[in-house]
């Protein structure tokens, strides 16, 4: 059976312009599908929410952790994914540190619906999020897939197994 190919649809980044005296640094850059997973080896990992405590405290530091390896497995990159917008997304992985892990805010929650990741958050007031998952892709065609059990809308926690930077590793070295 062929691989699932990954969705299009245009993720608002932003990213740092020239560092000047400027009093805001950065501007808007779209990205594609294309743009990121296009003859490339990818890595996404798709969390419920930046500053969430899953999310924080082990999900994203995992991968920011194991980081080198994947790059000496012949990944190219590993991005992390959350329905939240560029500036959430950029403070968070400020918060934590992380600098390897490309942050990819999908703020309107259009790559998890095409991806059927998107679950309802509203009992928690959190709206429309993503399922906690992690996949490997190359050249957009996803080659492994690890999402967590329970898949639901308004679950009471989705804790991190199966998409573990740990599980990852295991994947790609065997």
């Amino acid at each position: 059976m062929p691989a699932k190919t990954l969705p299009q649809v245009t993720f608002h980044t932003r990213v740092r312009v020239a560092a000047g005296i400027e009093a805001n640094p950065f501007a808007w850059k779209d990205l594609t599908t294309d743009d990121i997973f296009a003859g490339r080896r990818i890595i996404l990992v798709a969390v419920p929410g930046a500053f969430t405590p899953a999310c924080s405290n082990s999900h994203l530091p995992g991968y920011e952790r194991d980081f080198v390896k994947y790059r000496e497995l012949g990944v190219d990159a590993v991005y992390c994914t959350a329905v939240n917008d560029a500036f959430v997304m950029f403070q968070w992985a400020k918060s934590l540190k992380v600098d390897q892990v490309q942050m990819l805010p999908d703020g309107n929650a259009d790559f998890a619906a095409k991806m059927g990741m998107c679950v309802r958050r509203d009992a928690q007031g959190m709206g429309d999020r993503s399922w906690r998952y992690s996949l490997y892709a190359d050249d957009g065609k996803i080659m492994a897939l690890f999402s967590e059990p329970g898949f639901k809308d308004n679950p009471d926690g989705v804790p991190v197994s199966i998409s573990s930077s740990e599980n990852m590793l295991r994947f790609l070295t065997n």
